[in-house]
């Protein structure tokens, strides 16, 4: 199995997103201060982690999680609640969807 993991360092405000075919081990490398990336500011936390059957797989998700488009999809959809992705994706209750795409 590999891993893409993302961190949250509530110091900073950043976050680390990375890759592994260890989950545990590369934890413990961060929390050591053993990462290059983390190791100035030892606060980081997991805030969300997923398996892939292929290396290929999960290089590929870290890689769009990087991008521009891939943080935004990270901040709306991995890292919050369901209601709180949804609530833009909803129509107000003020405006039907008819008065909406006029």
């Amino acid at each position: 199995m590999y891993y893409i993991y993302i961190l949250w360092n509530s110091t900073t405000q950043r976050y680390y997103i990375g890759y592994t075919p260890d989950l545990r081990s590369r934890l413990k490398t961060h929390q050591l201060g053993n990462v290059k990336s983390t190791k100035s500011d030892l606060h980081y936390v997991l805030k969300w982690y997923c398996g892939f059957p292929y290396r290929d797989m999960a290089l590929n998700m870290e890689k769009y999680l990087k991008t521009g488009s891939g943080r935004a999809f990270m901040k709306k959809r991995l890292l919050k609640s369901s209601a709180v992705a949804l609530e833009k994706d909803n129509y107000s209750s003020d405006v039907s969807p008819a008065e909406a795409l006029a």
